[in-house]
């Protein structure tokens, strides 16, 4: 069975241009500037690979982003 965590950080960055991958290797360098734990990265990086597209990926990003 997966893990869940109830993350209620925001993470302060901005996404570049391009897909979700691209996205992602830049959220998780700015967590990882920003001490999320390992496990929060995790996460997140598994919630975005597992999306069903590109669309998806990006909008489960923003809602770890402020606004």
């Amino acid at each position: 069975m997966a893990k869940q965590l109830n993350i209620r950080k925001k993470l302060i960055w901005s996404a570049p241009a391009g897909g979700r991958f691209v996205a992602l290797d830049s959220f998780v360098k700015a967590a990882e500037d920003q001490d999320w734990s390992d496990d929060e990265i995790q996460f997140v990086m598994d919630e975005v690979v597992e999306a069903a597209d590109d669309a998806e990926g990006l909008a489960i990003l923003a809602d770890y982003t402020v606004r």
